[in-house]
């Protein structure tokens, strides 16, 4: 489980129980109980199960209730306690919708081969009003065939996610891949989630065949990513992919240029420099690339000092735009922003660490040799990421050495970068 966010309650497992099973008229704040429940996650013990189970079982209809309930039904399943099974699944027949999505992935995450859960499962997808995107991920991840009948319902769904989920989980199940291509065509689809939540269908679907689009398609990095390695591990155990094969959309994903991108979004005229540099703060990083693309397009001159300038108001402290703002920096080959991407290098602050990876590119872009024991030490951590960029970057600055630490990393990725 990962562990970087365990202390943001600041609790320990026995405060975190104690809250747990106090009333809710008795609590200082209501939300109490909902922090319990999510804090017990990262502890794995007889205690802290059972304290959850007993939280799913209280009758109540209050609202700060029901989402304490929904958030122990979750941490459960992120425990994945089997011992949990009975209580989860009577969550299913609850009339809140929402306990019922999160009794239904906690089933799929603790794992489950009853025929009479997955069959109840199965039944909600014709009852009004459910989550069917996460009632379908969870059949599909269980192997539940005798679901097909019921899943093809939604293909034709208005709901692009929902459509996509279905044929994905369609091909998945009964081998038939004739639909997959209209859940690629949706890789450049307007609506950002549906971007995002297509790769993670692909993904499902061990669709392989589509990381060329998965590697151009507008969203961050990281959905990217994560998708190119997990069908890159799937290809390779099928026999069908090879490093070579994936070589080219790992180092393109890494290297993160707008120009590489299939950008789903257009500008009607040319857009004043201000506009651009909040384009940065978007959401949907498919109107920040665009931004990105334009700033450089448009206005090289004077990008690097409205960056720095935004930077200082803004993007210090956020983290998609700090992404953006480190990476343009670089594709400018600013000099003087050299400090800055060495202080974003070695930022360990969790929602930071799309800076790290956009860091080491950009200091290969300078093509100052002071970076490269910079880099050597980037390619000591654990970020996949940050590793994979470092060795783009210090090839760039015509370093080889960092290669030898590398040639047997466990991750067969970045062993193949290494050795290539």
């Amino acid at each position: 489980m990962d562990r970087r966010f365990f202390n943001l309650f600041n609790l320990t497992e026995a405060q975190a129980i104690q809250l747990l099973k106090t009333p809710l008229d008795q609590l200082d704040d209501p939300s109490e109980r909902y922090v319990a429940a999510a804090q017990l996650a990262y502890f794995s013990t007889e205690s802290s199960v059972k304290a959850l189970i007993e939280a799913t079982e209280i009758p109540g209809s209050e609202l700060y209730h029901r989402i304490a309930r929904r958030k122990a039904i979750e941490s459960l399943g992120k425990l994945k306690a089997p011992q949990a099974l009975r209580a989860i699944r009577a969550c299913l027949s609850d009339q809140d919708c929402y306990t019922v999505e999160n009794a239904v992935w906690a089933i799929g995450e603790i794992g489950s081969q009853d025929q009479d859960i997955l069959a109840e499962i199965t039944a909600l997808l014709h009852k009004p009003d459910q989550s069917y995107r996460v009632i379908i991920q969870t059949l599909s991840k269980l192997n539940y065939y005798p679901s097909l009948k019921s899943i093809e319902q939604f293909v034709e769904a208005e709901n692009q996610n929902l459509a996509s989920v279905a044929i994905a989980t369609i091909a998945r199940l009964s081998g038939d891949y004739t639909q997959i291509g209209r859940v690629v065509e949706l890789l450049q689809h307007s609506n950002v989630e549906v971007r995002r939540s297509c790769i993670q269908d692909l993904i499902d679907a061990d669709y392989f065949f589509a990381i060329p689009e998965i590697a151009t398609c507008p969203v961050s990095l990281v959905f990217r990513l994560r998708g190119i390695r997990l069908l890159a591990s799937s290809g390779k155990q099928a026999g069908q992919i090879t490093f070579a094969d994936v070589e080219p959309y790992l180092d393109q994903v890494i290297w993160d240029h707008p120009n590489n991108l299939k950008l789903v979004h257009e500008y009607d005229q040319a857009p004043e420099f201000d506009f651009l540099l909040q384009e940065l703060y978007q959401t949907d990083f498919g109107r920040c690339y665009l931004g990105s693309k334009t700033l450089l397009e448009l206005y090289p001159d004077q990008a690097a000092s409205g960056l720095l300038a935004t930077y200082a108001a803004q993007a210090h402290n956020d983290y998609g735009a700090h992404y953006h703002v480190i990476k343009l920096l670089g594709w400018l080959k600013y000099a003087p922003a050299y400090d800055l991407l060495v202080e974003a290098l070695n930022n360990t602050a969790p929602q930071f660490q799309k800076s790290r990876v956009a860091a080491a590119i950009a200091l290969g872009q300078l093509g100052n040799p002071a970076a490269i024991p910079l880099l050597q030490q980037a390619l000591e951590q654990k970020s996949f990421e940050l590793k994979y960029a470092a060795l783009i970057a210090l090839e760039q600055l015509e370093d080889l050495t960092g290669k030898a630490l590398l040639a047997k990393d466990p991750d067969w990725l970045i062993q193949a970068k290494a050795n290539r």
